[in-house]
């Protein structure tokens, strides 16, 4: 490479970007080029800092461990400057997730550098700075990525269509450019890097099967895309290489499922997902919605929606989900806890909102899940009646078999703690989710014990906000229900006297004493957590009782209007 093309790369970076052109063309002269191939680390977790990098082009990945993906690293970006500055080992290791060119800055020479133009750590410390402050408030999201390989399972799968779809809709974040073995085959690595350079996103397509042309786009693409006709028998892709995470440089994968209507068929999910080892993301995609739906969630402008627990309160989230509505609001991903967690399966599974409503009235108001009173060994309620209300709701439906991606928040007591469930019987883990400690009793499976999840989490922005959601959308029902008392005692008196105190004497009530005892945990987390929503939503829901499911009107009014009161004073 010419070192104009450096000094020309080096102005468009945020950390070198404000030097002035004889710094640059001193900077220029102390880089040195490299290549790294995909696959490969530049360097290991806990390593000792001698150098900064800057990526040319290609893609790296930095991860937690072995598998866990923790930032994207583009082209244009850098990587390694926190601990050149502060001195400290290397906090990831980064690995090269496709063949990738790279400038490396030494510490020595980054130090001359510095010691002869000192305006040369502005730019470095700005970056750090603002990457630690990230690390600190835990915000450290997975990144954007520019291309992607599209590897049908086979000559059935409608590849060319789908390509074609799907840069149409990625053309609304950027200009977009398909590549197929016409086009590609036979080219160098600069003719590649010259089209990344000149579109946003680039998809590298396979319509022929030809294995030469499709290890050409594996070495390519950031992201692979692997569609195939759901309904076909599960079968394994062609080559190996987007199988195992270990032989696909841990790059993010994505199965999509084309099925012939909006409605995605049961069980299609898991049988080809079981084709796969490691973390593997799946879409359903039956209709042009779902193709603009694909394209934000791989482009990282998707738009997440996250309800929280509160008991009868929750059906307020009804209310907000119908201005949001009405406002043309549109999620591409949903999660919750308890019955945000059951609501928002509603959203997941592409309920209109009528319909939704009247089935969550005929479960809560008709269906009067926690009357089933018991001898309270394990809790008041047998839970019967609960699951029972959830398997009419959402019958045979598994997690998986959602039109949207979806998960719920539990608490396991046997040494998990906060689990985010996204796969599984959708009935059983939003009854895990729900499962208030001495009111339902717990879900034991698989040797586990789970409880309701607003013990650990009841507003999970952070675990939407790890999923590399670009807005995310709040409903947080507030647990500020004060329990007040008219009486002075440390124990309870005999049941005569309560009789003949309770219209002079308050005391709170059993079920109200175990609810609000149950949510006091996950209060103080919370209050972060509304920070993490780029549209937070608390209804003023203090005159309706945590289990008043009679003022489920009430809850669903206040939630509609508080809704269209923040959204007007947005457009303001």
């Amino acid at each position: 490479m010419l070192q104009t093309d450096f000094t020309e790369l080096l102005r468009q970076s945020d950390v070198f970007g404000h030097l002035d052109r004889d710094a640059l063309e001193a900077l220029g002269r102390q880089l040195v080029w490299f290549g790294l191939p995909g696959g490969r680390p530049l360097y290991k977790q806990n390593e000792p800092a001698d150098a900064m990098y800057l990526l040319v082009s290609g893609s790296l990945g930095a991860f937690d461990g072995p598998t866990v993906l923790t930032r994207l690293i583009s082209a244009g970006d850098s990587v390694g400057e926190i601990s050149l500055v502060s001195g400290e080992s290397r906090q990831a290791t980064v690995r090269a997730l496709r063949d990738s060119e790279l400038l490396r800055l030494d510490r020595d020479a980054f130090e001359a550098l510095v010691s002869q133009y000192p305006q040369a750590m502005l730019g470095i410390a700005r970056v750090a700075i603002a990457r630690l402050q990230q690390r600190l408030r835990n915000e450290d999201s997975p990144g954007n990525a520019r291309t992607f390989a599209l590897l049908p399972v086979d000559a059935d799968v409608p590849a060319r269509t789908l390509a074609m779809q799907l840069a149409m809709a990625l053309e609304a974040y950027g200009s977009c450019a398909v590549i197929d073995e016409e086009h590609g085959a036979g080219r160098g690595s600069d003719w590649f890097a010259e089209r990344e350079a000149q579109v946003r996103f680039v998809i590298y397509l396979d319509t022929r099967g030809d294995a030469l042309w499709r290890q050409r786009c594996l070495r390519q693409a950031d992201v692979l895309l692997l569609p195939a006709q759901a309904a076909q028998p599960a079968r394994p892709w062609p080559e190996g290489a987007p199988l195992h995470p270990s032989r696909a440089g841990h790059r993010p994968r994505h199965l999509i499922l084309l099925h012939p209507g909006r409605q995605p068929s049961l069980g299609a999910a898991q049988r080809w997902r079981a084709q796969f080892s490691g973390e593997l993301q799946h879409h359903h995609v039956g209709g042009q919605a779902d193709i603009a739906r694909l394209a934000r969630l791989i482009s990282g402008h998707a738009r997440g929606l996250v309800l929280a627990g509160g008991g009868a309160r929750g059906l307020a989230h009804l209310g907000a989900l119908r201005a949001l509505h009405e406002a043309g609001y549109v999620f591409d991903s949903v999660g919750g806890t308890s019955i945000g967690a059951i609501i928002g399966a509603g959203v997941a599974a592409g309920w209109e909102l009528g319909e939704m409503t009247e089935i969550y009235r005929r479960a809560f108001i008709e269906g009067r899940p926690l009357s089933d009173w018991t001898l309270p060994l394990v809790a008041l309620t047998r839970g019967r009646r609960a699951a029972l209300m959830l398997r009419r709701a959402f019958g045979a439906l598994d997690i998986e078999d959602l039109t949207l991606p979806f998960f719920c928040i539990a608490t396991c007591l046997s040494g998990a703690g906060m689990v985010a469930q996204r796969r599984g019987p959708l009935w059983l883990w939003l009854r895990a989710s729900s499962a208030i400690p001495g009111v339902l009793p717990p879900v034991l499976h698989h040797g586990r014990v789970y409880v309701d999840g607003a013990l650990m989490n009841n507003l999970p922005t952070d675990v939407m906000a790890t999923d590399g959601i670009d807005h995310i959308t709040a409903v947080d029902i507030r647990a500020e229900i004060s329990l007040l008392t008219t009486a002075e005692e440390y124990a309870t008196p005999p049941w005569w006297r309560l009789l003949l105190q309770r219209q002079t004497i308050q005391r709170p009530g059993l079920v109200s004493t175990l609810v609000r005892a149950g949510m006091v945990n996950s209060e103080a987390p919370s209050l972060h957590r509304r920070e993490r929503a780029d549209l937070l939503l608390t209804p003023p829901l203090e005159h309706i009782g945590m289990l008043d499911w009679k003022d489920w009107q009430r809850a669903i009014e206040a939630g509609y209007l508080h809704t269209l009161k923040v959204l007007e004073e947005q457009q303001r």
